[in-house]
């Protein structure tokens, strides 16, 4: 039983998110050290919209999640786990020295990346003490 609390999938979610958000902590922070650096071209964090599409949403719609009834229907019988992953944005120019970097949108995605990291926290930290209140029940 413990090990369902502490394998459940509010813990998976709750810590993969906290750790895009750490990765995307630190992209920000290596496109803010760059901002001033010819040709860069500034990176973002891609995970939100890969576990949406992992829990069966789209575009913030709750749609049915389709079940596999037989091998050969709907591609994968386990879709991949979601994982934050680094994208390099080569399309943009912000400067005639090709850089791409606008440190008012690096530093306010800093700011809501600090907030989403903490609200994460906050939940995991509410789920493992409803957890330690179960067990101090028993």
């Amino acid at each position: 039983m413990l090990n369902q609390l502490l394998n459940s999938p509010t813990v998976d979610y709750l810590s993969r998110g906290m750790s895009a958000a750490n990765l995307r902590q630190e992209v920000i922070g290596n496109n803010i050290a760059n901002v001033n650096t010819p040709r860069f071209k500034k990176s973002d964090v891609v995970f939100e919209s890969l576990l949406a599409k992992e829990m069966g949403l789209e575009d913030d719609t709750h749609k049915l999640k389709m079940v596999r009834t037989q091998d050969k229907h709907l591609g994968e019988a386990e879709p991949g786990r979601a994982y934050a992953r680094v994208e390099i944005q080569e399309d943009t120019t912000m400067r005639t020295d090709k850089n791409n970097v606008d440190i008012d949108k690096e530093m306010a995605e800093l700011a809501k990346n600090q907030l989403y990291f903490s609200a994460m926290a906050k939940q995991m930290g509410g789920y493992f003490q409803k957890v330690k209140d179960i067990l101090q029940s028993r």
